[in-house]
């Protein structure tokens, strides 16, 4: 991309539609794995008809070879697996903290970017990443002082960041030889696959839910998925891992703001503190890493 303003502020539109993200699942009353398959079967058929009339695309896909095939299908598992996690913290915590432990990502994205793509940071970028997870932590401290169900909820937000982060490395290495819809469709499908097949062993019911619940199947595969993940597969061609882990730290914004008003979640004055240090840290981080390139 051209313009690095218009790859951010992209981004940034992203992390938007990714922070209804939670909302959807807190007003879906349905089993998180039918939530999860739901978002991915939606998506995927969204982006089909994209894949299916553009000859491009179309050639693409025949020619991939058998290690992209495979490292598509991985994508995917991580992605189901990482969507069931964080779906069921949502379970066991509220939904500022869940949210801000799974968009810990920097701390695995910083060090997988040094080893695997030779990413090198400042000190001022890496200063901009503690500043902001600290905010994160500051946020969701409450519930590490709440009860045992509380901080299970917190560990499995906490090993759904560490999947989704191994999911955009695959994403960050793929992109650069494969276009966007026929990536997002091998991975949203073979998503949906796993997850169907998962529910389906629990005799999770697929059908028979609100209007309301089906609505939200449809806002998380629309809104948080095509405007939202989606977006940071595209920019993944362009940018890092650790830049775009780094900007989803602003999903907690987002997500913050939509359930005070969604869903009643009174922000406290430390959630506040927390948001400060999160846009202080984004900053300092992002202008860091603009310096260096």
């Amino acid at each position: 991309m051209k313009s690095p303003l218009i790859s951010y502020i992209t981004l940034f539109l992203g992390v938007f539609a990714l922070s209804t993200s939670a909302i959807f699942v807190k007003l879906a009353d349905a089993p998180v794995t039918i939530t999860a398959f739901y978002r991915m079967l939606f998506a995927a058929v969204m982006l089909l008809p994209f894949l299916l009339v553009n000859k491009k695309n179309r050639q693409e896909l025949r020619l991939l070879s058998k290690k992209q095939w495979g490292l598509g299908l991985l994508s995917g598992v991580f992605l189901a697996a990482h969507y069931v996690l964080w779906f069921e913290s949502l379970n066991y915590t509220s939904v500022a903290s869940s949210t801000v432990i799974v968009t810990l990502q920097p701390l695995f994205s910083m060090v997988g970017g040094y080893f695997l793509f030779k990413e090198r940071f400042s000190k001022g970028a890496i200063a901009g990443c503690l500043v902001a997870i600290a905010g994160s932590i500051v946020i969701g401290w409450r519930d590490f002082q709440i009860s045992g169900q509380a901080l299970f909820g917190d560990i499995l937000a906490f090993i759904a960041a560490g999947i989704i982060t191994a999911y955009f490395f695959i994403g960050q290495h793929v992109r650069k030889r494969l276009s966007l819809i026929p990536y997002s469709v091998i991975s949203y499908g073979s998503s949906t696959l796993l997850l169907g097949v998962f529910a389906f062993s629990q005799q999770t019911p697929f059908f028979n839910y609100s209007v309301q619940t089906w609505w939200s199947f449809i806002g998380l595969a629309f809104i948080a998925t095509i405007l939202g993940q989606t977006i940071f597969n595209w920019l993944l061609k362009w940018l890092s891992t650790s830049i775009i882990s780094m900007s989803i730290l602003g999903e907690t914004i987002g997500t913050c703001i939509l359930a005070y008003f969604i869903l009643d979640e009174v922000i406290s004055l430390q959630q506040g503190m927390g948001i400060a240090l999160i846009l202080i840290g984004l900053a300092l981080f992002l202008l860091q890493q603009r310096n260096n390139e």
